[in-house]
């Protein structure tokens, strides 16, 4: 499948050519699939949500993202990343989670390799959101490589090609936003719970 075909049909699906979202549709169902899959595994709460489903929500709210300004597959998958983060976290909201447990699976940002993004006591998605907005709040552009690196499971390389950065500047702000989201959270996580 072609990186230059993806774009084109996210362009002109943005101009209104609703043919071209038909034909888009198939073409990267089989990797945002593979990303769902990612997000299920770290979301073992997701309740009766499969990862079809969580694809489903997802190209639902995507109907509302048309006047995004495209600028290739990249950017598409890393909005989709953002988009199944988020409907996993209104999931959690919903259901009345705490802050600081409740079900919620907890989930670790510490480490480099593959297993770097593997559930872990300690941590939790409603925080780690949380802790999330406040970076973005601090660095925009750090809380988009956490977001990329750790819900998307995007290379440092796929993340400075979908941001027009070098691969060291990722390197140092993920080095940096985790030191800084460790912190945040094991400060919280010392903080007493309001009963």
């Amino acid at each position: 499948m072609s990186s230059h075909r993806i774009t084109g049909l996210l362009q002109a699906w943005r101009h209104g050519d609703d043919e071209a979202l038909a034909a888009l549709t198939p073409l990267v169902h089989g990797e945002l699939r593979l990303l769902a899959r990612a997000f299920m595994r770290r979301e073992r709460q997701a309740g009766s949500l499969q990862p079809t489903g969580l694809v489903h929500e997802c190209y639902l709210r995507l109907l509302d993202a048309r006047a995004v300004d495209w600028q290739d597959r990249r950017h598409f998958y890393a909005l989709a990343a953002r988009l199944m983060r988020r409907i996993l976290i209104d999931l959690a909201r919903s259901r009345g989670y705490a802050k600081r447990g409740g079900g919620v699976t907890h989930v670790a940002i510490e480490g480099d390799g593959p297993d770097a993004a593997t559930p872990e006591p300690g941590r939790d998605l409603v925080a780690l959101d949380d802790a999330l907005r406040a970076l973005a709040a601090v660095d925009e552009r750090q809380s988009r490589i956490v977001e990329m690196r750790f819900f998307g499971g995007f290379s440092h390389d796929d993340i400075a090609r979908a941001l027009g950065i070098s691969t060291k500047t990722v390197m140092r702000d993920w080095q940096l936003a985790r030191s800084w989201l460790l912190d945040v959270l094991s400060a919280d996580r010392e903080a007493p719970v309001a009963r």
